[in-house]
């Protein structure tokens, strides 16, 4: 039985220690922290993550917790309806979208893991120093909560240990610094009336202030309200550096001042993000594509391999994603070296051009489109965007994210 070793608890190391396990594998996930708690505000799983956790029987926990995302909404900042892409069942992909609080869905998978591969298949509190291998396995060196040295012997070890790697670092000392787009991202949560039909998310302005909309969580819509997860996203001339990457509270609510020009018909921008108790900071920020991921017995999954600008709703995803190639991979493989450079020559090319195109705004260069287009509250939008460039931009990424319709 092949011995893996998983460094990170979060959602992409735990989907794979799920994998790995169904494949037959020893699994053990090495989490730094001393307490994994459900921290975050919401994310996007789209189809092709969801159907692997499916696939893994948790379809009935994802839909306890998760909203079924209906359609994502491209807005001016007037309120016009630029464009309405469904998603999910309605849309005519084979599993659905699901708008869902980041914390809740890293505790499902945490509890799935601790069900069918053990109590203590996650070990936290183990922060990796260095690892070392030879021909016959790796050696992970960690330090633990009270301070000891322990060594942990495997056959592979998988670096999903998230934007600040230290995997990453040990294998690619050299890189060189984050990417900085100028945008500094601003983001909450707060339960309220239901917006729309509840199950719609909505995009409204343009690549230099932009805001982000939607409900995430199941268990209030069936109580009759809404979980409203929101990012605002403003350029600054001098933003937060890359080296502070880190959601924090930092006090700052100037940033709603650039969306009090915004009337949606449904909501109340402004109202919600000045009703937010807690509001988190972070720039937005991802790497340059490695020209490769890993070593030997070493290979990187998740944010550790590819991290990415939050645009698309593709960083939760391709990480689900990448545990099942690495399961599928080394299940497929004369050896485990082998199976290791299958899943990278198989991710690696697909993710970085999910990297490269979220830098170009991904699918929602319809804003930019409507935005040099429309100048007043008046100005129709059919009479200005045909109905073809609009789609054109969501079928095309759609292809490079991979999760395309039956059809496609």
């Amino acid at each position: 039985m092949t011995r893996a070793i998983i460094i990170g608890g979060g959602i992409g190391g735990l989907a794979a220690a799920l994998a790995l396990h169904a494949k037959g594998h020893d699994v053990t996930v090495f989490e730094a922290v001393s307490s994994i708690r459900p921290l975050g505000v919401g994310i996007n799983l789209l189809p092709h993550g969801a159907g692997l956790l499916h696939g893994f029987g948790l379809a009935d926990r994802l839909d306890r917790i998760g909203v079924r995302t209906r359609a994502i909404e491209y807005r001016t900042r007037y309120g016009h309806l630029v464009a309405s892409d469904l998603r999910g069942i309605e849309a005519g992909f084979e599993h659905p979208q699901y708008s869902i609080h980041r914390g809740q869905l890293q505790m499902l998978l945490l509890d799935a893991v601790r069900e069918r591969l053990g109590p203590d298949a996650v070990r936290a509190g183990m922060r990796l120093q260095e690892f070392e291998q030879d021909g016959d396995g790796v050696t992970a060196i960690f330090r633990a909560a009270d301070e000891r040295t322990l060594l942990v012997r495997g056959d592979l070890l998988v670096g999903a240990d998230g934007f600040h790697s230290r995997v990453r670092r040990i294998l690619h000392p050299n890189e060189g610094p984050a990417h900085a787009e100028g945008m500094m991202m601003y983001r909450g949560a707060v339960e309220r009336a239901p917006f729309g039909d509840g199950r719609t998310m909505f995009i409204a302005g343009n690549h230099d202030v932009k805001f982000v909309c939607y409900p995430i969580s199941e268990e209030a819509r069936q109580r009759g309200r809404a979980l409203v997860n929101w990012v605002a996203e403003v350029r600054h001339d001098r933003p937060r550096p890359a080296t502070e990457a880190d959601w924090a509270d930092r006090g700052d609510r100037s940033f709603v001042d650039a969306f009090r020009g915004f009337r949606m018909p449904d909501i109340d921008i402004v109202a919600l993000m000045e009703a937010t108790e807690t509001v988190l900071e972070y720039p937005m920020i991802d790497r340059d594509p490695l020209a490769s991921w890993g070593q030997g017995r070493v290979t990187l999954l998740g944010d550790a391999a590819h991290p990415m600008y939050p645009i698309g709703a593709n960083g939760a995803s391709q990480a689900v994603v990448d545990g099942g190639a690495l399961a599928a991979h080394l299940a497929g493989a004369g050896s485990l070296v082998d199976g290791l450079a299958a899943y990278e020559a198989d991710r690696r090319p697909k993710t970085s051009a999910v990297v490269l195109a979220n830098r170009q705004a991904g699918p929602e260069q319809v804003l930019d489109i409507a935005d040099a287009r429309i100048k007043g509250p008046d100005d129709r939008i059919e009479d200005l965007i045909a109905p073809h460039e609009v789609e054109a931009v969501a079928s095309r990424y759609r292809q490079i994210a991979g999760f395309t319709r039956r059809a496609e």
